[in-house]
């Protein structure tokens, strides 16, 4: 197989032995940005996966690069929860000057924690989860590269976890900005009661999860990372561009409250 081109939105494809045909193109309103989901980006996609031309590896990087710009901090080693954050690690470790390396392993044999139907259950799936490499940070000040916090449940026992193998600080950095608003446009987003950046804990984020320091990448940061190479594409071929993707946008729904389209109730 091959990467023949992206289905534009709003696109009706027929694919056949024969050949690939558009059958139709839903347009938007005159002047409408597009608003393709940024949390596909963050977390949802696949790191092979090409959208807007670009892969998401690269953007995730990218947004690593971004957040040791917006926060570094002075420690020994760069890591990452295994393994949606890898390329924002070391996009984070290679800005920073610092070594990427591995502090736990991933059990291959336990289901997603994020679909775990409680606080309790997630908690204890996290335990069973990972492995410590603590050769590799016993008495060292960890960075923990994270794509998102959600609920704040799985991020706490990772902590407990590297302290009692000989972590001697952890730092934890979040390559998105905080989710603080439901999805209505088809993603899963917990309820704006269950989202940890709504509850009072969120004040105190780094206490409540133990961590040394938490600090999120800002909107404007995740944008940048994600409309970079977009725009430069942009910019040495806008007919092509224009005719591809139309106006750029993303929707930031989730992390600002800025919806795409009106909601009627």
């Amino acid at each position: 197989s091959r990467y023949y081109r992206e289905v534009l939105p709003g696109e009706i494809v027929k694919i056949s032995r024969h050949d690939v045909q558009t059958l139709d193109v839903v347009r938007r309103s005159e002047g409408d940005p597009s608003a393709f989901c940024i949390f596909e980006y963050v977390y949802f996609a696949r790191p092979d996966s090409i959208f807007e031309g670009q892969m998401v590896y690269s953007v995730r990087r990218r947004c690593g690069q971004q957040l040791a710009i917006e926060a570094p901090v002075e420690a020994d080693l760069v890591s990452t929860v295994p393994e949606s954050a890898t390329p924002a690690a070391l996009g984070y470790a290679q800005k920073c000057g610092l070594p990427y390396v591995e502090v736990l392993c991933k059990n291959r044999y336990v289901g997603r924690t994020f679909i775990q139907p409680n606080m309790r259950l997630r908690q204890l799936g996290v335990a069973k989860k990972f492995g410590v490499l603590s050769d590799n940070f016993k008495g060292k000040r960890v960075v923990i590269i994270d794509d998102s916090i959600v609920r704040g449940n799985t991020i706490s026992p990772i902590i407990k976890l590297l302290r009692e193998s000989g972590a001697k600080e952890v730092h934890i950095r979040v390559a998105s900005p905080p989710i603080r608003f439901p999805c209505y446009m088809g993603i899963n987003i917990p309820t704006k009661e269950e989202l940890i950046a709504n509850r009072p804990e969120f004040h105190d984020l780094a206490n409540y999860i133990g961590a040394d320091s938490v600090v999120y990448l800002s909107v404007e940061g995740l944008v940048s990372s994600v409309q970079e190479s977009i725009k430069a594409r942009q910019d040495n071929n806008p007919k092509t561009h224009k005719s591809f993707m139309g106006k750029l946008g993303h929707c930031t729904a989730c992390l600002t409250g800025d919806y795409p389209v009106e909601l009627e109730w």
